[in-house]
């Protein structure tokens, strides 16, 4: 498995997630890929978290010194409002960067907003694939892909996947795996 970081990875294909065209961000492959996007419900699921963790946080920010001190001692409450508002878009913006493309000896997975990462996993390396759902992911429709090689660093994930597409992919992976295993 193959990682890429940093502006080697190129800009990603035009369109967003679910985009076609180009060479994707491998840059300059000879063979047109097509990528796919993670659902939308993962945003929405992020998005869900952040506002829990951090609304309650600003609530007690401003209401306890406001209470307790005055008004005016209410005001650091706009720091967690303000991590509030900046991660709704670095949200969407990270959202936006995960996608991935099937070829035919190897799986694309890119990802990343400021430091932008192009992992390649060769079929025929895989030796585990498996599909996972906690339950935040099951309420919204959600699956994530995990993909296992020889060396525990280098573990694949795919999340934010409609079940079916992750059980299918998991049922490719695994046959072309298998398959590509077998001519070594």
């Amino acid at each position: 498995m193959t990682t890429v970081t940093g502006d080697d990875a190129g800009a990603g294909p035009a369109g967003g997630p679910g985009g076609t065209g180009g060479t994707g961000p491998a840059g300059g492959a000879a063979e047109t890929e097509q990528w796919r996007g993670v659902e939308r419900a993962l945003l929405r699921l992020r998005r869900l978290v952040l506002l829990a963790t951090l609304l309650p946080l600003t609530l007690l920010a401003a209401a306890v010194p406001g209470t307790l001190a005055g008004p005016g001692w209410a005001l650091p409450a706009l720091v967690p409002l303000g991590c509030t508002l900046w991660g709704w878009g670095a949200l969407a913006r990270n959202w936006r960067s995960w996608r991935y493309a099937e070829r035919a000896d190897d799986l694309l997975i890119a990802r990343g907003v400021l430091r932008r990462e192009l992992t390649v996993v060769p079929y025929g390396r895989m030796q585990l694939v498996e599909v996972t759902s906690g339950p935040l992911e099951r309420r919204y429709g959600l699956a994530r892909l995990q993909l296992h090689t020889a060396a525990a660093t280098t573990d694949a994930t795919i999340p934010g996947l409609v079940p079916e597409e992750a059980a299918r992919l998991r049922d490719r992976l695994t046959e072309l795996g298998e398959a590509r295993s077998a001519g070594l």
